[in-house]
């Protein structure tokens, strides 16, 4: 645990310029590292520090994209990807509230207890977590930001009626392209935003709505985070989303982050849902309007000190408790579960007699399921992997990555199709990212990412 003095939390709702303050108070110490929820937001950010500071200070890393420079001394990343040996004066944490997210809230809740600033150290956020921050953290210095202008709700049903410059936010891949084509046809376009874009396509969508060629949007809960689009109303096709597991309700404090990206500055703006969408409980559209949520009571943490010396001693990392009663200790992430049914494998297990062989299988068990089908051809992938780089001295050859990746350069196959191979090179462009893994990783790296944007324009 780092000391804990010179901690600033700033807690608010959406369009309060928490990000803009932050994003300026960050750039006034002479190194820093800013960590966001998304790639989408880190990648913005980074465009931003780019114009401002000049291409020599300022690195990007996500899982996907890594631009490092010698120099560089600023860093945007993703949550996930925030470097954690490096020493800087700031260190700036977004959407701290996802502490309490089921799937990443562990990692949130590592970097707010372990990554600090030498000078400071910023936690961004919904006043949610305000209440837990105190117990944590007693000396913290909180600042609270009201709303620039007003969210209320609006009762527009039917997308024959949405006023220009609405949103629709659905959570489903074919119902985005279903009501963008409906929008087309009645209104005479939209764009659309989703988080499995590359950031090239989607920041093309985003330009063509900004720049007022199309009146409409459509896209997934991605917008919720951030996204700061010049949008007048946001109505729901749906207020329930599958999270991976099962489908569910829409949270309250989910549906006000995205409800909140209607109205930006001081333009006021509303938020509804269409005629399929069921009910909106009036006590929850009281609670998004006047910004009134229950307090987070408790956040996910996992022991973050892994013991490589055995497979079993990794396994009991895993399970040391948490000190703290409001802590839940996460158990079975994606990570954790693939680690443990690739440790038993037979082909496997003969080379997990030392750290360095366990240390990698942990690192392979980390690349991310972006196809989320939790199935058997995820986990022999990773196989493969690990039994690839243990047989070729720590390298995947050559032959090896064009028979993985070429066959997802093309370009033909609907909207499902398209889709199941944007994950599938997302994969890749994740691992052409780990650059002792492959010899000429930067060409691999613009090879994905080349992919990756074409198949999304072609999406």
């Amino acid at each position: 645990m780092h000391k804990n003095n010179n901690l600033l939390a700033i807690l608010g709702p959406t369009n309060t310029g928490k990000t803009y303050y932050a994003f300026e108070r960050f750039v006034s110490f002479k190194s820093g590292i800013f960590g966001f929820p998304l790639r989408l937001l880190a990648r913005e950010n980074y465009d931003k520090a780019l114009k401002k500071l000049g291409k020599s200070k300022v690195a990007l890393i996500t899982g996907e994209e890594k631009i490092v420079n010698k120099e560089a001394k600023y860093f945007f990343c993703t949550t996930e990807s925030m470097p954690l040996n490096i020493e800087v004066e700031c260190v700036a944490i977004d959407e701290i509230q996802l502490a309490a997210d089921y799937e990443r809230g562990h990692i949130f809740t590592d970097r707010i207890l372990n990554l600090r600033g030498t000078q400071e150290t910023i936690l961004l956020g919904s006043t949610t977590i305000e209440t837990l921050l105190k117990k944590l953290f007693p000396n913290i210095e909180i600042r609270k930001r009201d709303r620039f202008s007003r969210l209320t709700f609006s009762h527009v049903k039917s997308i024959s009626k949405l006023k220009p410059r609405s949103a629709v936010i659905s959570f489903n891949l074919n119902s985005v392209y279903e009501i963008a084509e409906t929008l087309r046809m009645h209104k005479g376009g939209a764009a659309v935003v989703l988080g499995s874009l590359s950031p090239r396509t989607r920041n093309a969508q985003v330009q063509v709505y900004e720049e007022r060629k199309v009146d409409y949007l459509v896209a997934t809960d991605a917008i919720g985070m951030g996204l700061n689009l010049n949008i007048d109303h946001v109505s729901f096709s749906s207020l329930q989303k599958f999270d991976g597991k099962y489908k569910r309700n829409l949270l309250t404090t989910e549906i006000a982050q995205i409800a909140g990206r209607a109205g930006r500055y001081q333009n006021d703006g509303t938020f509804g849902y269409l005629k399929n969408a069921g009910n909106l409980d009036p006590i929850i559209v009281q609670s998004v309007e006047n910004h009134n949520f229950g307090d987070i009571q408790k956040i996910y943490w996992r022991n973050s000190n892994i013991n490589f010396s055995s497979v079993d001693s990794v396994i009991e990392s895993f399970k040391e408790f948490p000190v703290k009663n409001f802590f839940i200790h996460k158990k079975n992430a994606e990570d954790e579960i693939n680690f443990r049914n690739l440790s038993k494998d037979i082909n496997i297990l003969k080379y997990l007699n030392n750290s360095s062989n366990i240390n990698l299988l942990w690192k392979i068990c980390q690349i991310p399921d972006f196809q989320k089908i939790f199935n058997d051809s995820y986990i022999n992938l990773l196989k493969n992997i690990f039994l690839t780089l243990v047989d070729n001295e720590g390298l995947l050859p050559q032959s090896w990555l064009e028979d993985n990746i070429l066959k997802l350069e093309n370009y033909s196959g609907g909207i499902e199709e398209l889709s199941i191979k944007i994950a599938k090179i997302r994969t890749w462009t994740y691992i052409a990212n780990q650059s002792n893994w492959i010899k000429n990783y930067k060409f691999w790296q613009e090879k994905t990412q080349h992919i990756e944007n074409n198949l999304s324009d072609y999406l």
